[in-house]
């Protein structure tokens, strides 16, 4: 059942997330990834949101959780599951551990990427 639930809000969220790169695409054009950043904003605003309501208030069951949280916002932008990491170790006091996490994660992420295109480059 947890795999269904994710597999299903995982669909959601990548339909909406399609939805707005497409609308932005259309009306702010392409020259700046618009529709990227406004993307892993919302989706880490609406991470908060949950991470903190249920820290707080409580009640929300694990297949709920797991929808929301893992399925459609993992859909729409793993970023915010970077925030809520990120934020969980500052808040737990690893501060060190929380600047190693984010800067590792963009450089090494950036590096992956531009090494994986070199290497296509290389190969073609």
């Amino acid at each position: 059942m947890a795999y269904l639930l994710v597999f299903v809000g995982g669909g959601m969220g990548a339909i909406c997330r399609h939805f707005i790169n497409t609308l932005f695409g259309r009306l702010f054009g392409t020259s700046f990834p618009y529709h990227t950043f406004f993307i892993n904003v919302t989706g880490s605003i609406v991470m908060g949101l949950i991470a903190g309501y249920l820290a707080f208030k409580g009640g929300s069951s694990q297949h709920a959780r797991l929808f929301i949280m893992t399925g459609i916002l993992g859909g729409y932008t793993t970023f915010s599951a970077f925030s809520l990491d990120a934020a969980l170790l500052y808040e737990r006091g690893a501060v060190g551990l929380a600047v190693v996490y984010v800067l590792g994660s963009v450089v090494l992420a950036l590096a992956g990427l531009f090494a994986g295109m070199a290497l296509v480059r290389a190969l073609t």
